[in-house]
């Protein structure tokens, strides 16, 4: 079945994207919520139309995420957490606490933009990549310390 996406959906693809799903996928859970329609051949002449009309826009959205990604890309942050005397986090360091240390130094950049791959549970030095837009993605380098110290 193929849907256009009204919103960004995680591990699917973009707003106004062409993508094909399982019809359960799309027919119990996407169009439902109000995050899909179906892609008929009327729907995808709208979209073209729209995409058509909207280019400009999208192209400085997209230098505005140039623009940031320039800006982040000498940014590495610090975060502190409560640790064990072996070096172990108690609990793990979030998306929500990276988003609070760029907010800190000035960035307003949305926690559910930002992937960390691997889970941190220990000190040490990690990365993780933010999002700004489907075609513009930068890493920042992170370092998580003892609270203690």
């Amino acid at each position: 079945m193929q849907v256009i996406l009204k919103e960004n959906v995680a591990n699917l693809g973009y707003k106004d994207d062409v993508v094909t799903v399982k019809n359960g996928y799309g027919r119990n859970f996407l169009i439902p919520q109000g995050k899909a329609v179906i892609a008929s051949k009327s729907a995808i002449k709208i979209l073209a139309e729209n995409m058509k009309q909207r280019a400009h826009k999208l192209a400085k959205i997209k230098e505005d995420a140039l623009a940031s990604a320039t800006k982040l890309e000498n940014v590495s942050l610090v975060i502190k957490a409560k640790t064990s005397s072996t070096g172990t986090i108690f609990g793990s360091v979030t998306n929500i606490q990276i988003a609070d240390e760029l907010t800190k130094k000035g960035f307003d950049i949305d926690r559910k933009l930002i992937i960390i791959k691997e889970a941190v549970k220990e000190i040490g030095n990690y990365k993780a990549q933010i999002k700004l837009h489907k075609e513009v993605s930068v890493e920042i380098p992170f370092e998580v310390i003892s609270e203690s110290h």
